[in-house]
C-alpha cells in the first residue's frame, strides 16, 4: 500500500506496512494523457458546453462511456434536458426499456423471459435485439438505470398530482 520510504522502513524493521490513510484510499489515480490537438480542441468545446464539468471530469466521463460502449455496442450516450444518459442506438433511453420491462413483469408476473421480452417489443415498438441490449446494459449498471426509472416515476407522480389538483380547482 505504502510506497517508498514508509514501506522500506517497515520492511527493514521486520514490521508490517503502516495502515493506509484516508488520503491514499479510494483516491483516483492521476494519469498524464497527451491528446492530439484536434481531440484537445473538441474536449475543450465539450467542457465549455457543460458548465460545472472540469476537463478532468469530462475526460473521465467520456473514457468511461467509451469503455461501456465497447462492452455494450448498441448503447450510446446523449445529453438531454434531464442530463446525460445511456440510450439505445436508434431507440429510446435504456431506462425507458427498463421501466417497460418492470411494468410488464408487474402486470404479467408469470411470463417466461422470452415472452416478457416479446411483450415489451410489441408494446414499445423497439426490436427484440435492442430490448435485450438494454436489459444487458441494465444488468451491468442497474443502480444507474434504476435511479433514472425512479426519477421518472417521481416526476410522473408529481405531474399527475398537479393535473388532478388543476382539474379540481377548475371544477372538472
Amino acid at each position: 500500500m505504502w510506497g517508498g520510504k514508509g514501506r522500506l522502513l517497515a520492511q527493514a524493521a521486520g514490521r508490517p506496512e503502516p495502515p493506509a490513510n484516508a488520503y491514499n484510499v479510494g483516491v483516483p489515480t492521476p494519469a498524464s494523457v497527451r491528446f492530439d490537438r484536434s481531440v484537445a480542441d473538441r474536449l475543450a468545446r465539450f467542457v465549455a458546453a457543460h458548465p460545472g464539468l472540469s476537463a478532468s471530469a469530462a475526460t473521465n466521463m467520456l473514457v468511461d462511456e467509451a469503455l461501456r460502449t465497447q462492452d455494450h455496442p448498441m448503447i450510446v450516450f446523449r445529453d438531454g434536458p434531464a442530463g446525460r444518459r445511456a440510450r439505445l442506438i436508434g431507440g429510446p433511453d435504456v431506462w425507458e426499456i427498463a421501466q417497460a420491462v418492470s411494468s410488464a413483469r408487474r402486470a404479467e408476473p408469470g411470463l417466461r423471459t422470452d415472452a416478457l421480452v416479446e411483450l415489451v417489443t410489441e408494446t414499445s415498438g423497439v426490436s427484440e435485439r435492442l430490448v435485450r441490449a438494454a436489459v444487458d446494459y441494465w444488468a451491468d449498471y442497474s443502480d444507474e438505470i434504476n435511479a433514472w426509472v425512479e426519477r421518472a416515476d417521481v416526476e410522473a407522480a408529481e405531474a399527475e398530482r398537479r393535473w388532478r389538483t388543476e382539474r379540481q380547482l377548475l371544477g372538472g
